[in-house]
């Protein structure tokens, strides 16, 4: 059976609120293979609470190719608890699965979220000013738009400098829906990302994400559908 998924447009009472996501994944991004990855931080912390933009250390999430069938070996999501990247403090998300290994770092507040950087083995990319991911808590609506530029350095794990260039993104808040996805129901913000980049393409240059306050992203700007986590969520 394929991962279904169903998509209704009830008039909805206004969220106050947007999450994570998670993420530039860079799924498919190669990495050198005589290189190792930095040992990220591993996180015990029992999961008691859940904020609007979920970033409790232990938290996971589950997910499959849209279209995928139900059953297939997923991608795992966890978020790690905070570490340091470059010399900044953040909340450290790793991805794995299928062959995929990838741990990004983020600021995330009530202000919003932004991705500094994140390691694939082998190597690492930096991102300043960071890129803005998710707006303000406060902020979500139907038609909000926001877009930024940021430098972007890829570096191998020997420090040497790979490739540098600027990456632009734009972002836009096209509706409020609630959709269902193999038996499950979620009320999400749908977002339409651009990404412009002068380094070869590394990211989705269109998508279309999905995300739920208090739950966290439905559909990443992969083409990921979430099909499992191990919290409780969703609206207060």
């Amino acid at each position: 059976m394929l991962l279904s998924m169903t998509v209704r447009r009830p008039a909805l009472p206004r969220l106050a609120c947007g999450l994570l996501i998670l993420p530039a994944l860079l799924l498919g991004a190669c990495a050198p293979a005589q290189q190792t990855q930095q040992a990220p931080l591993t996180a015990t912390t029992t999961v008691s609470q859940v904020s609007f933009y979920p970033s409790q250390a232990g938290q996971s999430w589950t997910y499959l190719p849209d279209g995928d069938a139900v059953g297939g070996a997923p991608y795992t999501l966890k978020e790690l608890g905070p570490a340091v990247f470059g010399s900044v403090q953040a909340q450290a998300f790793t991805l794995t699965g299928r062959g995929a290994e990838q741990t990004s770092y983020r600021l995330i507040s009530a202000n919003g979220v932004q991705l500094i950087g994140f390691r694939k083995p082998g190597l690492s990319v930096q991102l300043d000013p960071p890129w803005l991911e998710r707006p303000a808590e406060s902020a979500w609506k139907v038609g909000l738009s926001w877009q930024g530029e940021s430098g972007i350095k890829v570096q191998s794990d020997d420090g040497r400098t790979n490739v540098s260039g600027k990456v632009n993104y734009s972002y836009r808040v096209l509706d409020q829906r609630t959709v269902s996805i193999a038996g499950h129901s979620y009320s999400v913000w749908v977002v339409s990302r651009q990404i412009t980049d002068t380094v070869g393409g590394l990211f989705p240059a269109s998508q279309e994400e999905w995300f739920s306050p208090y739950i966290g992203d439905v559909r990443t700007a992969e083409g990921l559908l979430l099909t499992g986590r191990n919290f409780s969520g969703g609206q207060p």
